[in-house]
């Protein structure tokens, strides 16, 4: 017959029996919370990622937005500027008339179309001397006395001025050679004739100014004729005549 079992070893296996059934228990929790935890965890990385992908459709779209209204902006200043261009053309006319004007103007001030106008004549000869004591050289005309009368008929506003028909420019050139002067090349004999057109009055008032040019002219024994109020025809300065 078997012995029967002692107390001490009966609660010795229950021990055992105990320690197996905490053992498992607490590696099922362990687990349970190893497992919740990964759960939560993925669940947060989830939302995070969401999160952040909301954020930037947000970003996206408030960029969109802002590219919208620059556009509209654009458009609208575009629209501005077809409404000017199609004003401007349907005042083409008028202003391509203007344009034309001022340019003819232009070409007739430098010389590049004939002009006609009331203005002034101004004859320089030479003076008279018998006295073989006298200087000649202080009764001829020379290329000052032409400069005086051409700078007092710029001053005075004349549109335009020839000597012995010949038109001047900004660039002319006048040079005395003895009994001539040369302009811009082409030689001239005495007496030499300055015309110039503009307002005929203001021209010789400016000319017969107390201490002035025609003063001037006197005391250097040039002889002097002026003629007011004339229409005066000037060659282009290309013309071939």
């Amino acid at each position: 017959m078997k012995k029967p079992k002692s107390r001490k070893q009966v609660k010795f296996s229950k021990s055992i029996v105990f320690s197996l059934v905490f053992l498992v228990l607490g590696f099922i929790l362990a687990y349970s919370y190893s497992l919740s935890q990964a759960q939560e965890s993925s669940s947060n990385f989830t939302a995070n990622s969401q999160f952040e992908q909301e954020e930037q459709f947000r970003e996206e779209l408030i960029e969109q937005k802002e590219r919208n209204k620059t556009l509209r902006e654009e458009i609208l200043a575009k629209q501005e500027q077809l409404q000017d261009y199609e004003s401007s053309f349907s005042d083409g006319e008028e202003i391509f008339g203007e344009i034309a004007s001022e340019a003819e103007e232009l070409r007739r001030y430098i010389g590049l179309m004939p002009v006609e106008g009331e203005g002034l004549r101004v004859v320089l000869e030479d003076g008279e001397y018998g006295s073989q004591t006298v200087n000649p050289n202080d009764y001829i005309v020379h290329e000052s006395h032409v400069f005086q009368v051409i700078h007092e008929m710029y001053i005075s506003g004349a549109e335009a001025v020839a000597v012995n028909g010949q038109r001047i420019h900004a660039n002319s050139t006048i040079v005395c050679t003895g009994p001539v002067i040369e302009v811009d090349g082409v030689q001239y004999p005495a007496p030499f004739t300055i015309e110039a057109i503009g307002k005929p009055e203001v021209l010789i008032a400016s000319m017969e100014l107390s201490g002035g040019v025609l003063d001037q002219l006197v005391n250097d024994n040039i002889v002097v004729t002026m003629d007011e109020g004339l229409v005066i025809q000037m060659p282009a300065l290309l013309s071939e005549s």
